[in-house]
């Protein structure tokens, strides 16, 4: 049984992730794909909100069934921040090297570098909405390594681990990452 399911992201970097988690039998439609060109607004104070906000756009927008992620780094030291801001943690441009430049600043003289990585996916299927959630500790090193990935990925090393995600090849990452965690639940919920 073949089905499309819109994925409410234009992110390429997280369409190839998913897809390659996803069953054959699944084929992610991007924003792009379903003509949806705009910023969707993604004004809550949580990881859910977001990811809630975000499918229900997509829904009542343009009457998909969909499927939206949020994604937060929450780091001990700096009381869960960067937290639903990681994107924008170091400004509206969004830039990767911006944020993991600032983040390491503010953790220059903190030892404790305990952080997790925490995606929740909202799914909005047949008029009801279902919330997946993966979460994978580890630590925030001290400088970048890798350039795989993308995001905090260079300074993020999962626990058990000692390659930080952007030293992963995106197949190994994204069988142990949160976002994977995240649509393993997503998977197994679909194939009910």
């Amino acid at each position: 049984m073949k089905f499309s399911l819109v994925f409410a992201s234009n992110n390429p970097n997280k369409i190839k992730e998913i897809q390659l988690l996803l069953p054959k039998e699944i084929t992610i439609l991007s924003l792009e794909d379903i003509g949806c060109l705009e910023d969707i607004p993604e004004t809550s104070a949580t990881i859910e909100g977001n990811a809630i906000q975000k499918a229900n756009y997509v829904t009542e927008k343009y009457g998909y069934s969909c499927f939206a992620d949020d994604t937060g780094l929450e780091v001990e030291a700096l009381n869960g921040e960067p937290g639903v801001y990681s994107a924008r943690y170091a400004g509206d441009q969004r830039n990767a090297d911006d944020n993991m430049t600032k983040l390491l600043h503010n953790l220059v003289d903190e030892e404790n570098r305990n952080a997790q990585f925490k995606t929740v996916i909202c799914l909005n299927l047949n008029g009801n909405q279902h919330l997946f959630e993966g979460i994978i500790k580890g630590e925030i090193i001290r400088e970048k390594r890798g350039s795989e990935g993308f995001g905090y990925d260079p300074i993020f090393i999962p626990n058990g681990f000692n390659k930080t995600f952007a030293e992963m090849p995106i197949d190994k990452k994204s069988k142990i990452s949160h976002r994977g965690l995240a649509v393993e639940k997503l998977v197994a919920f679909l194939k009910q």
